[in-house]
């Protein structure tokens, strides 16, 4: 298995240089990992400087709360796609969910899948599952799965709790074969990455890229 390529390696911290972008782009390169996972405003440097690499370059989108409104998500979307982006990772408009709101919550996530697949970018659906119940994460499974986005995603990484080997296992069911399993939040040592990977993900999320692939760690 070839762990590198099912990263994406992520910096998401709001006092991030360019220094910090720059250095995150070149270990990415060393390491040969998917993409680099980045807030908007770090596009186009990583798309510069990752351009002809095979590395892709993900950005946020109402990132971290998903409580944006809908407008700005998809001028978001369009923005990054410009910008060099190759993927989104969008988050849920998780304020609806709780309040049972789904149809509003659905109408958002397909608005931003419907603007993302008209220019070419891959959708992951943050779901943010420490904020949920289990019929919750069930239904904002069935929201995705539905929307037509390639991957549903665990966590933002800046709430209480991350990925579980629980919640990969269970989202991996309840999306289906059509849909794929990010997994993000806490990873940090290679023992937790290989577990959710044997649970069902198919990509990783986390700034601790080079620890994972290291056996000791």
């Amino acid at each position: 298995m070839n762990l590198a390529a099912m990263i994406d390696h992520t910096l998401l911290k709001a006092d991030a240089t360019e220094k910090d972008i720059v250095n995150l782009c070149h270990e990415a390169q060393k390491y040969k990992f998917a993409t680099v996972c980045v807030n908007p405003v770090h596009v186009r440097t990583c798309a510069k400087l990752l351009h002809g690499t095979g590395i892709g370059v993900s950005a946020v989108i109402g990132f971290p709360l998903g409580a944006t409104l809908t407008e700005i998500k998809v001028q978001e979307v369009f923005a990054v796609k410009a910008l060099g982006a190759r993927e989104i990772d969008m988050v849920m408009n998780i304020g609806c969910m709780k309040a049972g709101n789904w149809d509003a919550a659905a109408r958002d996530l397909n608005r931003v899948v419907e603007a993302a697949h008209s220019c070419g970018l891959v959708v992951k659906v943050i779901i943010e599952t420490a904020l949920l119940t289990e019929e919750e994460k069930k239904q904002a499974a069935e929201l995705v799965r539905t929307s037509g986005a390639e991957f549903i995603k665990t966590s933002t990484g800046f709430a209480s709790s991350g990925a579980t080997v629980a919640d990969v296992q269970k989202l991996k069911a309840w999306v289906g074969a059509g849909v794929k399993v990010k997994a993000a939040g806490g990873v940090r040592t290679r023992e937790l990455a290989l577990q959710l990977v044997e649970a069902g993900a198919d990509r990783l999320g986390t700034s601790a890229s080079i620890a994972l692939l290291t056996p000791d760690s």
